[in-house]
């Protein structure tokens, strides 16, 4: 008999003899009847097994404890009791390992995401980490579906390189030289010697390499892992998480715009559609206004503002005696408590920022005629602040290389980014969706490192 996962079972008439297979969630019962409560994985909901006892040995029933696996054959049969529409009344259960109820660290008690950290080759399966991985592999499915369904090209950009898109220098080394006989040449480290033969680093952005495909096929996009040498432990930072880039050629910055925002409204409607189980179950348990929230976003229009209003009205609110954490002035970049002014307290909708200044903004951002600003564009969102950043590009060759010569930059390893505006430049756009910020959006979640199956931070990296 082949296996049907419990997901299916929920959505099928009584009548029919199957096998299932998974975890003990719960069992309970007295002499006469155990109810078993069998989870796959497949879904949040667990099938209700009904074991007759003048059917099964006892010493088999102390073997069915929380967390052990099992295979049962019965007859799915309408259930008697609430909460679940059929059943499987027990004909056969073989039990595939055993779990110890003493040393088990999951049981069936409320625990907190701190104890869960303590044991994180354990939490995924959690009715909690099972629905944030379904949604996270579902937000990875729609992503794909939304960019291919616009024709854009799904480009790899290297994990290894030599290049610093953000300018920050927060970046992973990577190196196989002895760290205990590092060789030196002139009183520095002699890199001629390391694998590469130049000092090399995990990626902080496929950006710089998307323009390159942008400019060849027209519309691309990344998606793939990103890396940050941060010393940050706040819930919203992680050392090691994924970003989704797309670069556009001929896109200016009221294109970018449009794309964004149907970017997101399509993954929060995904997500709503495909879904529901999983997002009612966090609604419920964690954040009893997870799916109002969601729902808010469609079928309204972002707000669009230009930083200089936005620090006009953060302004007004101090002096209505609004009190911010950190002081705000033009010039001043944002932070998340106020970009969540903005979209909470003020507009109550989604916000897209635009027009910063650009003291404050990479390199690469296009330059506004008054020479202070540059096309950058932030998309705030509820709860989160910050999901997407974003800019048209500078497509000028004279314009991009005083702007690297006026910040000191190296233009050693950029020459081959630069050459995309000495031959053929065109207007173009792009932005990066953190996918670890736009899953705390999605689920509720406070804190990030809750959104990744095995989360990279300072001093920890396990398994």
């Amino acid at each position: 008999m082949l296996r049907t996962k419990v997901k299916a079972l929920l959505q099928m008439q009584p009548g029919d003899t199957v096998l299932a297979k998974g975890w003990v969630r719960t069992k309970r019962g007295n002499k006469q009847v155990k109810f078993i409560a069998l989870n796959d994985g497949s879904t949040v909901n667990n099938i209700q097994v009904v074991a007759d006892m003048t059917r099964f040995d006892e010493e088999l029933m102390k073997r069915i404890t929380t967390g052990a696996s099992l295979a049962v054959t019965g007859k799915l049969v309408a259930s008697v009791g609430s909460g679940q529409a059929v059943e499987i009344q027990a004909e056969s259960i073989e039990v595939y390992g055993e779990c110890d109820p003493m040393r088990y660290p999951l049981q069936k008690k409320d625990t907190s995401f701190e104890y869960l950290r303590s044991v994180a080759h354990m939490r995924l399966r959690t009715n909690t980490f099972g629905a944030v991985l379904r949604l996270r592999h579902a937000m990875a499915f729609a992503i794909h579906q939304f960019f291919n369904d616009r024709g854009f090209v799904y480009l790899n950009t290297p994990l290894i390189t030599e290049s610093d898109a953000e300018g920050a220098g927060d970046m992973f080394q990577v190196t196989t030289l002895d760290l205990a006989k590092v060789p030196v040449h002139n009183g520095k480290v002699d890199f001629s010697k390391d694998f590469f033969g130049k000092k090399t680093s995990l990626t902080v952005s496929g950006q710089l390499e998307g323009e390159l495909g942008a400019t060849a096929v027209g519309e691309i996009y990344t998606f793939g892992p990103t890396f940050r040498a941060e010393n940050s432990n706040t819930p919203r930072h992680l050392a090691e998480f994924w970003m989704i880039e797309p670069e556009m050629a001929f896109y200016d910055i009221y294109d970018n715009m449009e794309l964004a925002e149907a970017f997101v409204k399509y993954l929060v409607q995904y997500a709503l559609d495909h879904n529901y189980d999983d997002l009612k179950f966090l609604n419920d348990k964690y954040d009893d206004g997870l799916i109002a929230r969601l729902q808010s976003v469609l079928g309204i229009p972002f707000q669009r503002v230009t930083y200089t209003e936005a620090v006009e009205i953060l302004e007004a609110a101090v002096a209505a005696g609004h009190h911010f954490e950190y002081p705000v002035h033009w010039g001043t970049d944002f932070q998340s408590e106020h970009e969540r002014y903005l979209v909470e307290a003020h507009f109550g909708k989604p916000v897209i920022l635009i027009d910063f200044p650009k003291d404050i903004k990479a390199f690469y951002m296009k330059q506004n005629e008054d020479g202070r600003t540059v096309r950058g564009m932030d998309v705030l969102f509820p709860k989160i602040g910050e999901i997407i950043g974003g800019s048209e590009r500078e497509a000028s060759l004279e314009k991009l290389e005083a702007r690297i010569d006026e910040l000191g930059m190296s233009r050693k390893n950029l020459e081959w980014y630069i050459d995309t505006r000495r031959y053929g430049t065109v207007p173009h756009s792009g932005f990066g969706l953190g996918f670890e910020r736009l899953l705390l959006f999605i689920t509720g979640m406070n804190n990030i490192r809750d959104v990744i199956p095995f989360p990279r931070t300072p001093k920890n990296a396990e398994f």
